[in-house]
């Protein structure tokens, strides 16, 4: 059995991520933090700095609360317990029964979207997702047996990853193709099924790089609930459905100053909208609010800023 620290830790980064961009920023922070209490005792900053490039940035943010509620309240180690570990910050009933099964070798069916592939292709599913979720949990469950439930889960996330392939499964090397009904019924290659996409809706926003006289830039750190939470940003304006007209702007902006608008504009795509902003830039200074920094834009490395912001600052540093 594998210990639970890695095995957390694997599962929160393996979210919404492929193995290939995962492994570095995992040993990376073994290497960092060895032990949940190491990684309880670092600062949330320094735990942002590390996962930039893995986006999602909730599950950084969890990861950090969920690492010192185990060090505070369970002695550095994990519950063994379902509801034990659903009541760990970030941990659902996937990331639950990964742990269960992969560290404590219970029984316990962690189904991703490998196992719900090759679930749904073994049982011949047609139903769509994310409607059929509930019918593939139970399947999987079923099929889960009562000794090696870690290995076999694993077995089957391989399965999926290198032989029972989305777009063209390799059924004459599948372990399962003589049971597998979607291969008998020929379908298999269809399967899972999946509702159509909702199309993303747009939104846009003025973003705000001022400069004072040292050359500093104006940084905010944005809340720490909601997206890109507790994340450095340059100031802008809310993020709306329809573009912003000029007598609007002036509110939003850190300071009432002649503001430069940039050239072109910044797009971003985040998963339920994509992203519009206008750059605008201006020299002044004023003491910081709480929550704001002025910072050399030399030293940007040393912060933890989304790849958005990245994105505005190559945007307003290359027009200074």
């Amino acid at each position: 059995m594998a210990a639970p620290y890695g095995v957390w830790l694997s599962e929160i980064m393996l979210q919404q991520t492929v193995v290939k961009t995962v492994i570095p920023y995992y040993l990376h922070f073994l290497a960092r933090w060895p032990t949940i209490t190491a990684l309880a005792a670092a600062d949330l900053d320094q735990v942002l700095h590390a996962w930039q490039g893995l986006g999602y940035y909730a599950r950084a943010r969890n990861l950090h609360k969920c690492a010192q509620v185990v060090a505070a309240k369970h002695g550095g180690a994990f519950p063994d317990t379902e509801a034990g570990l659903l009541a760990l910050p970030g941990i659902g009933p996937y990331t639950a029964a990964a742990i269960l099964a992969i560290a404590f070798g219970q029984k316990a069916s962690p189904v991703d979207g490998n196992i719900e592939r090759v679930v749904s292709r073994l049982y011949a599913v047609t139903d769509a997702l994310p409607g059929a979720k509930g019918e593939l949990r139970r399947l999987a469950q079923d099929l889960t047996p009562g000794r090696r439930a870690g290995d076999h889960a694993q077995a089957l996330m391989d399965l999926g990853a290198t032989v029972c392939l989305p777009r063209a499964p390799i059924c004459s090397d599948c372990p399962l193709g003589k049971i597998c009904l979607g291969r008998q019924q020929g379908i298999a290659a269809s399967l899972p099924r999946r509702a159509p996409k909702v199309a993303r809706p747009n939104r846009y926003g003025v973003a705000f790089c001022l400069f004072d006289g040292a050359g500093r830039l104006l940084l905010r750190r944005r809340p720490e609930q909601g997206l890109l939470g507790g994340m450095m940003e340059v100031p802008s304006t809310p993020w709306r459905g329809e573009a912003w007209r000029e007598p609007e702007i002036a509110a939003f902006a850190p300071l009432d100053t002649h503001w430069r608008p940039l050239p072109g504009t910044v797009s971003h795509v985040f998963t339920h909208f994509s992203l519009e902003l206008q750059v605008r830039t201006a020299s002044g200074g004023r003491p910081p609010a709480p929550g704001e920094i002025w910072h050399p834009p030399a030293n940007l490395a040393e912060l933890a800023l989304p790849t958005l912001i990245k994105k505005v600052l190559r945007h307003g540093l290359a027009e200074i």
